[in-house]
C-alpha cells in the first residue's frame, strides 16, 4: 500500500542509487528518509528495515507503472484534502506549524509538495489493487472449507460481544443558559474586534471544543463537506481575518469563527465552541420519567422497540429500533451491532457489564458520544455472546473477511511476481543480501 510518508525528498542528484526497477532509480536518501519517518510513526517494519524498505519502495514502483499504464489518476480535490488532514494531524501532534516545518527540515510549501505526491501515489496504488482483487467472490461453501482447514491455532479469539439497544431522553436546555452562553461568545467577538484580545488566546482559555482549543481554535485547511452545513454557510463567507462571525448554532453547541486564510475550495478556521449545559433538576426529572416507562414497559409488556419509536430523541437509533452500531468494527467490511466491551461509550459499557439478555436497566445519566451533551438513557442487551475461539456459526462475517483478506493476498502476491519476472531490476552490491518477501528480484537484475 505504499511507504509511510517519509520526510521531504531532498537533492538526489549526486546520491547512492541502492537499487533500479524498470528505469527508476531507488536512492538510498529514500530509503534514509523513509527508514526515519516509520520509525517517527511507530509503523511496525518486520525484519531489517534496509532490506524491507527499499522492497516496498521497488513494488510500489511495480504498482504506479501499472496505474500508469491503466491510466488510473485521483482527484485533486480529494488529495489536497487528504493532505491538509495529514498536515492538521502533525500539527495536532508537534503543537505548531514551525514545529512540523522543523521536523521535516522544508517550509510548508515544500511539505504540501511532497504529500500530494506521497497521497497521490498511495492513492494510485489502491486502485490497482483493488482493479486486481474486485473479481473475488466468497460463496458460504468457500468460507466453510477455507474454515475447516485452518489450523487450530489460527483461528482467533473473539472477545465478549454484546448487542444493545438504548432509548434516550434530551432534556431541553433553559433558555436562560442558551442567553448567557450568547452573551459570553458576544463578549469574546467583541474583544477580539476591539484588538482588546487575540481570539487564539480566548480559544484556548474558554473554548469546549478541547482538540482545537489547545492549537488555539485552529481546525485546519477544510473543504465544505468536512463541518455541518451551518457552520459551512458562515465559515465560507467570511473574508476579513480580523473580524469575528456572528454567533452560529449546531448541532454541537454555539460557535463564532475567525477566518485564518482561504485557499481555493478550502478555508482555515479558528472557532470558540461553548456548550449550554442541561439543568441539574431537569436531568433529574428526566431520570424519574424514564425509570416509569420502564415499569410500564416490563409491567404491561410493551416492545422496547415501540418505546423507542414513540418517544426516543437520538433520531439514528429510534428509526433502527433503538440499535446501537458499531461503525468502527473492523470484523467485517460493514458496520455491525456487536459491540467489544471497550468499543461502547463507557457509561453504557458499565450499565451492561452484570446485565443478562433481555434485561433492560434502570435510567442512567451519560454523555450523547455526537454532542458531549448529558442525556438520560435506558438500555436493553439484547445478546451477549461470551469469549471464545471463532466458529461459523457465530462469527461467519468475520470469517468471510479472513477468507477474502487471504484470496486477496494470494492474488496480489502472484500478480507481483509474475511482473518482478517481467521487469528490469538491478540491486547494488550491499543492499542485495536479504532474504526479500518476494521472488525474483536477483535472478531479475542479472
Amino acid at each position: 500500500m505504499g511507504i509511510a510518508y517519509a520526510v521531504a525528498a531532498i537533492d538526489n542528484s549526486a546520491e547512492e542509487v541502492a537499487w533500479v526497477v524498470g528505469d527508476q532509480p531507488i536512492w538510498k536518501s529514500d530509503i534514509e528518509e523513509a527508514y526515519q519517518s516509520m520509525l517517527y510513526e511507530k509503523a511496525p517494519i518486520n525484519g531489517d528495515p534496509y532490506c524491507v524498505i527499499p522492497e516496498q519502495l521497488a513494488i510500489e514502483k511495480l504498482y504506479l507503472h501499472q496505474a500508469d499504464l491503466d491510466t488510473i489518476e485521483v482527484s485533486e480535490g480529494m488529495i489536497m484534502q487528504q493532505v491538509e488532514q495529514t498536515i492538521n494531524n502533525y500539527v495536532a501532534q508537534l503543537g505548531s506549524q514551525d514545529k512540523v516545518e522543523q521536523m521535516f527540515n522544508k517550509p510548508m510549501a515544500s511539505i504540501r509538495d511532497f504529500l500530494r505526491e506521497a497521497i497521490s501515489n498511495r492513492s494510485r496504488v489502491q486502485q490497482v489493487q483493488a482493479s486486481l482483487v474486485k473479481g473475488i467472490k466468497a460463496t458460504p461453501s468457500d468460507v466453510r472449507r477455507y474454515f475447516d482447514k485452518l489450523p487450530e491455532d489460527s483461528i482467533p479469539f473473539v472477545p465478549r460481544t454484546v448487542e444493545v439497544q438504548i432509548l434516550t431522553a434530551a432534556p431541553a436546555v433553559p433558555r436562560e443558559e442558551i442567553e448567557n452562553v450568547k452573551a459570553r461568545l458576544r463578549d469574546y467577538a467583541e474583544r477580539v474586534n476591539k484588538g482588546e484580545s487575540e481570539f487564539s488566546t480566548l480559544a484556548i482559555l474558554y473554548s469546549e471544543d478541547p482538540v482545537s482549543a489547545a492549537r488555539g481554535g485552529e481546525l485546519g485547511f477544510a473543504g465544505r463537506a468536512q463541518y455541518v452545513p451551518e457552520f459551512t454557510a458562515v465559515a465560507f463567507n467570511l473574508n476579513d481575518p480580523k473580524k469575528v462571525s456572528k454567533i452560529v448554532e449546531t448541532e454541537y453547541g454555539y460557535h463564532i469563527i475567525q477566518l485564518i486564510e482561504k485557499r481555493g475550495d478550502r478555508v482555515n478556521v479558528r472557532h470558540i465552541l461553548l456548550r449550554p449545559r442541561v439543568a441539574e433538576k431537569d436531568l433529574e426529572e428526566a431520570v424519574v420519567r424514564l425509570d416509569s416507562l420502564r415499569k410500564d414497559i416490563i409491567t404491561n409488556n410493551i416492545p422496547f422497540e415501540e418505546a423507542v419509536a414513540a418517544l426516543s430523541h437520538d433520531k439514528d437509533t429510534r428509526n433502527n429500533r433503538g440499535v446501537m452500531v458499531n461503525t468502527n468494527s473492523m470484523s467485517s467490511n460493514h458496520s455491525t451491532s456487536r459491540f467489544e466491551m471497550s468499543d461502547l461509550p463507557q457509561e453504557i459499557a458499565k450499565v451492561v457489564n452484570d446485565m443478562k439478555p433481555g434485561d433492560i436497566s434502570d435510567a442512567f445519566i451519560m454523555k450523547d458520544p455526537k454532542t458531549n451533551q448529558d442525556i438520560v438513557a435506558l438500555v436493553k442487551l439484547s445478546n451477549r455472546i461470551e469469549g471464545h475461539r471463532a466458529n461459523l456459526s457465530d462469527d461467519f462475517q468475520l470469517i468471510k473477511g479472513m477468507y477474502e483478506q487471504a484470496q486477496q493476498t494470494e492474488v496480489l502476491k502472484k500478480w507481483l511476481e509474475k511482473k518482478i519476472a517481467e521487469t528490469y531490476t538491478r540491486i547494488e552490491d550491499g543492499w542485495r543480501d536479504c532474504e526479500f518477501t518476494h521472488k525474483g528480484w536477483i535472478k531479475a537484475s542479472k
